[in-house]
């Protein structure tokens, strides 16, 4: 049983607290009712991606066997089945489809876009350059859109613009690290690896880091001005997760947040500071 709850990687469901970034830093996240409305679409949003990550190990499970710690996953590993592992898949599949139809079309129809999504990258967008790294953007950008929707809430471009560059800052790092962990064998876990030239990554990954500072201080000044004192934090916390990444460590954005205890505290003191701002 806790291989099975391991495929579904329950700690990546942090991602998806993205569909209260709207109502959050809108300022509406406390008005009665406004937390009991996003139950349904976080659920619905977690079981989907959890199909999602069910299925990616199920077609990288011989790849994963050449990764250090990929191949003590619950697949690869053996200690969950292929046929139990694709009943799981179809029955989260069906649970989040089910529930995002309960709350709008709209809804519903970001959470199959993210699906598309998906489906696409698990299949065969992920072995394209660049293509992967927008692939796992519009991921997080469908969430904040699709939370938007269940809250009545307008989207700022500014905002939009921040997540977009946030995704791909950390998608490549999370890219770079793997490169730099495997190696000559990193080709053999992630075949468009080969396609990123030396020192590429770190082009992308210095880029969009510049880029959503100036995107997010834009986003404060116009939306919400007593947040631009969050932005010294933000530039600290891009800082901490590039030399996490340069040193060898995790890129994965869920793993650094739990297990780096200087990015968690960046990010606890930026909710506190952003609560304090709109909300007393």
């Amino acid at each position: 049983m806790t291989a099975y709850i391991a495929l579904l990687r329950p700690a990546q469901w942090l991602k998806n607290l993205m569909l209260f970034f709207p109502p959050f830093l809108g300022g509406q996240l406390l008005v009665p009712g406004q937390l009991a409305r996003g139950i349904t679409p976080l659920l619905a949003f977690c079981f989907v991606s959890s199909s999602g990550y069910v299925l990616n190990d199920l077609l990288d499970r011989e790849r994963d066997q050449s990764h250090p710690k990929k191949k003590l996953r619950p697949i690869p590993s053996g200690r969950a089945s292929v046929t139990g592992s694709v009943v799981l898949c179809l029955l989260l599949l069906a649970a989040g489809l089910a529930l995002g139809s309960s709350c709008s079309m709209l809804f519903l129809a970001f959470l199959l876009c993210y699906l598309g999504v998906t489906l696409s990258y698990s299949f065969a967008l992920k072995s394209y350059p660049i293509v992967d790294l927008f692939c796992i953007s519009a991921g997080f950008l469908l969430r904040l859109q699709a939370g938007g929707e269940v809250f009545h809430i307008e989207i700022s471009p500014w905002l939009f613009m921040s997540v977009f560059l946030l995704s791909i800052f950390l998608s490549t790092g999370k890219r770079l690290c793997e490169y730099s962990l495997l190696g000559e064998k990193a080709v053999e876990h992630r075949e468009n690896l080969v396609h990123y030239p030396q020192g590429y990554l770190e082009g992308i990954m210095y880029l969009s880091g510049g880029a959503v500072l100036v995107t997010y201080a834009m986003y404060t000044t116009i939306n919400r001005t007593t947040l631009i004192y969050s932005v010294p934090l933000c530039c600290f916390g891009l800082f901490r997760y590039i030399l996490r990444v340069q040193s060898g460590k995790s890129g994965d954005p869920t793993e650094s947040l739990l297990k780096d205890r200087v990015l968690l505290a960046v990010g606890i003191v930026w909710v506190a500071m952003v609560a304090w701002s709109i909300y007393w």
